[in-house]
């Protein structure tokens, strides 16, 4: 199956193929493995999951740099990613409400506890352009912030717990799934991961559910400057970030990229604006 170009930036932020035609897999592959060392020079001496090759998400022409802390290579289309302003523009709650300017957006999703706000306050360097709270669910709307007057970073409602009635939260859903569906602008749904903790069913649900639908997605694995001690049967965030890699192994045919990040010592923040840069500056060209 040949891919339609104006697809291409979706199977390249999700690494998902519904092809299964034998030559089109080996053919792609021998394309990404070119300009790739077999084993990229480590970056630090913090702890790092030893990746797999097959396992790398790698974007168009790409470089010979993997990510810290991620499975993404980087490629020539990482330029203009620094954050220069951020500005809350509005709220929706249909589709339809959403802004009408056509630029590209990246969605920010997860469990209502995972961070989603201190994690966005954190990728533009503003401590309240996101308000945050210590009761979940707050964000109940489609909340739209233009970074550099060039794109769009989208708060979207928590999934799960949320202090507010079971019918409340049944909408969120509907419109979150409406939106991930027909937004013709989305580049990318970051659906957010808390990697201090084992893999949650409901995380595992809406990974699969995105994929199903080939959504284009990538991982961000919150709060992964906790470590649980070893001795209460807790496991470091790597390890954690490795075992929800293998359960959701099944749901695509290559593995989606996925960064590792911490909202308090502001790991992954470079690593996220050069991986939307690419992405975007891909989809703006093609």
């Amino acid at each position: 199956m040949l891919l339609n170009p104006r697809l291409l930036p979706r199977f390249l932020s999700t690494s998902l193929s519904i092809s299964k035609n034998p030559r089109t897999t080996k053919t792609l592959k021998s394309q990404l493995a070119i300009s790739i060392p077999p084993r990229p020079p480590p970056i630090s001496d913090d702890p790092q999951i030893q990746i797999p090759l097959e396992k790398l998400f790698v974007p168009p022409a790409v470089g010979a740099r993997v990510l810290r802390g991620s499975n993404i290579v980087l490629g020539p289309y990482a330029r203009d990613a620094q954050v220069t302003a951020a500005e809350f523009v509005k709220s929706s709650t249909k589709t339809e409400e959403c802004p009408a300017d056509g630029l590209p957006e990246f969605a920010l999703v997860g469990r209502s506890n995972v961070g989603k706000s201190s994690l966005l306050n954190s990728i533009v360097r503003r401590k309240k352009l996101a308000l945050t709270s210590k009761k979940p669910g707050k964000t109940q709307c489609i909340n739209h912030f233009r970074i550099n007057d060039s794109w769009y970073l989208v708060d979207l409602p928590g999934y799960g717990y949320a202090a507010a009635p079971h019918e409340v939260r049944f909408n969120w859903d509907q419109f979150t799934k409406d939106y991930f569906l027909n937004r013709q602008s989305l580049v990318s749904v970051f659906l957010l991961i808390d990697a201090s903790i084992p893999a949650k069913k409901i995380d595992l649900e809406y990974a699969s559910w995105l994929g199903q639908n080939e959504i284009p997605m990538t991982l961000i694995f919150t709060k992964c400057d906790k470590r649980k001690k070893k001795k209460n049967g807790g496991k470091r965030p790597e390890e954690n970030v490795e075992d929800f890699q293998n359960l959701i192994r099944d749901f695509f045919q290559s593995a989606p990229p996925w960064i590792m990040t911490s909202s308090v010592t502001n790991q992954g923040r470079d690593e996220i604006l050069l991986h939307m840069a690419q992405l975007r500056n891909y989809w703006l060209k093609h």
